[in-house]
């Protein structure tokens, strides 16, 4: 099983040996024995991220691992488990990237498009994910799994908040090698089936942890992006 420890706001998800898939400033396939999901104070503006992280982490008395960031307290955090399954999630919604689909753009409020310029300032918004399987996967099934849970968590905050995501979010996804192994990780298996729903609880389960009258309304964010730009759509 993957293992979950919360001290000194950082969330940690263990598992020895366990390999991962990470969508972090570093990211990429990696093994480690553990991954973390780290808060971050308010006003943080750093960008030696390595050099944090290890500070951090070693204060903490935590080794060295795959790392998220988040503006969210490690109180919000919430963890759910389904099958061979648990997921860590940090749900904030401070900074929400809508989509506006058909034209409709009703939930993008007073931002604009945004967030392609890369001196953008990080906001805190993030909806961080870790999420640990107790299977063996290949590097492509990894990556399958990863999909499934983006998924799954863009159709619980566009049922909640009217949003997909954040400008920041981020996953690492994980499985253990000695496990018994599985081919496929998307929607209509054990595996893909069990993400989507600690996917779904987690992230409600954290956003209820957070928000006391419920997760608030794009219209009403002071930072984000809204893509409302138009592509030139064409047969192959």
């Amino acid at each position: 099983m993957f293992e979950t420890t919360c001290r000194d706001g950082i969330a940690q998800v263990r598992h020895e040996g366990a390999s991962w898939l990470s969508t972090a400033w570093d990211g990429g396939y990696c093994e480690s024995d553990a991954v973390y999901n780290v808060s971050v104070p308010t006003g943080f503006a750093r960008t030696d991220l390595d050099a944090y992280r290890e500070g951090r982490l070693a204060d903490a008395g935590f080794p060295v691992g795959p790392t998220l960031l988040t503006g969210v307290e490690m109180c919000h955090a919430r963890v759910a488990e389904n099958g061979p399954v648990t997921v860590l999630a940090t749900a904030g919604l401070s900074n929400p990237a809508v989509l506006p689909v058909d034209g409709d753009d009703k939930s993008a409020g007073g931002i604009d498009e945004r967030g392609s310029d890369d001196t953008e300032p990080w906001r805190p918004g993030t909806v961080n994910l870790v999420v640990g399987v107790d299977r063996a996967l290949s590097d492509g099934a990894l990556a399958t799994l990863l999909g499934t849970v983006v998924e799954a968590k863009a159709a619980t905050l566009l049922a909640v908040a009217d949003v997909p995501g954040t400008t920041s979010d981020a996953v690492l996804v994980g499985a253990d090698p000695s496990a018994a192994p599985v081919e496929f990780a998307g929607s209509a298996t054990e595996v893909g089936a069990a993400a989507r729903a600690c996917v779904r609880d987690a992230v409600l389960a954290s956003l209820d942890a957070r928000y006391d009258d419920g997760p608030p309304a794009p219209a009403d964010a002071e930072y984000g992006v809204v893509t409302d730009r138009q592509s030139d759509v064409r047969p192959p």
